[in-house]
C-alpha cells in the first residue's frame, strides 16, 4: 500500500518523456521502401503506446507531464551515415517524426479534457534542434552534421565501445552532437534553459517552471495549440 506522503510526491513531481527515436530509426533501417500506409500504420503504433505508456503513469498517480518532440531524426549523425546523405538530412526519417509529432499535441489536449487532474506540456524539440542545424553560427556550434565522437563518415558508430579506435573532437563545446544521437553538454544546458523559462514558440501551453507551480488537481486552463493554426511565431530560441 502505497503511503499518503508518497501519493502527494507522485502527484507533484514532473514527469518528461520523450519516445520513439529507436523506433523510427529501426524501422527506416529495416523497411527502407515502406509505402506511405505502413508509415502511417507504424506512427499510430507507437503513438498509442506512447499513450498507454501516459496512462499507465496516470494510474499511478502521476498528474504533472512534459512531453519532448522529437528531433529531425534524419538530421542525426547516424542517420546521414547511415543512409550515405553526405551533409544532408535522410528526409523520410525526418517525415516520421513529423508525422509522430503531429499527434501528441492533440493526444494530451484530450486527455487533459478528459483527465480533470491531468496537465502536460509540450517542449518542441524539433524545431530547436533544426534551427541549430541550419542557423547554426547564430548559436555558436561550428560542426552540426557530424559527432564528436565515433568513427565512420560522420563518427556516427562505436564511441566509447570497447575494441574501437573511436576519434575525440579537441573541442566538444564547437559540435552540437556527441555522438551518433546525442547532444553535446552544451547543446544540452541550453535545452534545460528552454524547456524550464522560454515561451510558448518553444515549449506550451506553459513551461516547466510554471508547470511545476500549478496548483494540482486543479484543471488545466489552456490547452496546446498547432503552431501552423495559430500565431506563434517560429522565432529564434
Amino acid at each position: 500500500m502505497i503511503s499518503n506522503w508518497k501519493v502527494d510526491y507522485i502527484q507533484k513531481s514532473v514527469f518528461m518523456i520523450s519516445i520513439g527515436m529507436e523506433d523510427y530509426y529501426n524501422f527506416t533501417k529495416n523497411n527502407p521502401n515502406a509505402e506511405v500506409s505502413a508509415q502511417q500504420a507504424f506512427v499510430t503504433s507507437v503513438t498509442n503506446r506512447f499513450k498507454s505508456d501516459i496512462n499507465l503513469l496516470y494510474s499511478s498517480g502521476a498528474s504533472k507531464f512534459v512531453v519532448q518532440l522529437l528531433a529531425p531524426l534524419g538530421c542525426l549523425p547516424i542517420a546521414r551515415q547511415e543512409f550515405k546523405t553526405g551533409n544532408n538530412c535522410y528526409e523520410k526519417l525526418n517525415d516520421l517524426a513529423k508525422q509522430h509529432n503531429a499527434k501528441i499535441g492533440p493526444m494530451l489536449n484530450e486527455m487533459a479534457e478528459t483527465k480533470p487532474d491531468f496537465q502536460f506540456t509540450v517542449f518542441d524539440f524539433y524545431n530547436v534542434i533544426l534551427r541549430r542545424t541550419q542557423r547554426n553560427m547564430n548559436y555558436r556550434f561550428f560542426v552540426t552534421n557530424i559527432s564528436c565522437c565515433g568513427v565512420g563518415t560522420h563518427n556516427a558508430y562505436g564511441c566509447g565501445l570497447p575494441n574501437v579506435h573511436s576519434k575525440l573532437c579537441e573541442y566538444q563545446r564547437s559540435y552540437l552532437y556527441f555522438d551518433a544521437r546525442h547532444n553535446t553538454e552544451k547543446a544540452q544546458e541550453a535545452f534545460a534553459h528552454l524547456i524550464f523559462g522560454a515561451d510558448p514558440n518553444v515549449i506550451q501551453p506553459m513551461n516547466v517552471r510554471e508547470l511545476i507551480v500549478y496548483p494540482v488537481n486543479e484543471p488545466m486552463r489552456e490547452f496546446w495549440e498547432d503552431p501552423m493554426d495559430e500565431k506563434l511565431s517560429l522565432v529564434q530560441y
